[in-house]
């Protein structure tokens, strides 16, 4: 009996460590000069929003480090054969993702979730902003006023999405773009160009880096029980 236990025991732990998830882990670069960021001139002409920023804010399209590291590059994965994971969502049972409105600009203005999880979207400033989601997919919209310093907003899509639209139609210079996937195996590129899509399972996929602007770059790669590295340059000519 003894003897059975310790078989069972080891068939069980050798069954585990085949199929250990692995992480993938990168770092996005950008090479050439990427266009100037544009001073939000009219954020600071409005009365209640001018006085919330000692100087001008810019766009923040292209977020560069000085030796290229790139960030608010939406990675994410596809199987073997270009399709999406569907049917993998854990966001049901995610911690809720939030929006901000501080300053009179969305925070953060990239943004990812899942499907079924929910998204607070915060006003911390001191006037009305309206929010307004404009889908691609066909996740339904909304146009919700927000009070100045008023009660979180709560949305859930149901439908996956690369770069849906949020904005604010009282201050139009508002944007945020959050992207909706149907699994968890995603992960936004950090100031430092790095990302981390944690505890992908064994097998073949293909990996999508993507950006508003400049669209998107794949790689085929098999993942094991130990983490795979991927990088990924995108160029400004």
């Amino acid at each position: 009996m003894k003897v059975f236990s310790f078989a069972f025991v080891v068939g069980v732990l050798a069954a585990t460590s085949l199929t250990h998830a692995a992480d993938i882990i990168g770092t996005i670069t950008l090479t050439g000069t990427p266009p100037a960021a544009i001073p939000i001139t009219p954020l600071m002409n409005d009365p209640i929003c001018g006085p919330l920023h000692k100087e001008t804010p810019t766009t923040h399209f292209y977020v560069v480090g000085k030796n290229g590291e790139f960030a608010d590059v939406v990675v994410s994965l596809k199987d073997a054969g270009g399709n999406e994971i569907t049917g993998k969502s854990t966001g049901a049972s995610a911690a809720p993702a939030v929006l901000d409105q501080k300053g009179c600009l969305y925070a953060p203005q990239i943004l990812a979730i899942q499907t079924g999880q929910k998204l607070i979207v915060r006003n911390s400033d001191p006037c009305v902003h309206n929010v307004h989601t404009t889908s691609n997919a066909g996740n339904t919209e909304h146009n919700d006023v927000q009070m100045p310093n008023g009660p979180d907003l709560n949305y859930a899509f149901d439908k996956p999405e690369m770069f849906m639209k949020f904005q604010c139609d009282i201050h139009p210079w508002m944007f945020a773009w959050v992207s909706i996937f149907d699994n968890p195996y995603y992960a936004i590129s950090g100031t430092d160009g790095k990302f981390v899509i944690k505890d992908v399972p064994p097998g073949k996929y293909t990996v999508v880096a993507d950006h508003r602007k400049l669209g998107e770059k794949t790689q085929a790669v098999e993942v094991g029980d130990k983490d795979v590295t991927v990088n990924f340059t995108f160029e400004v000519k």
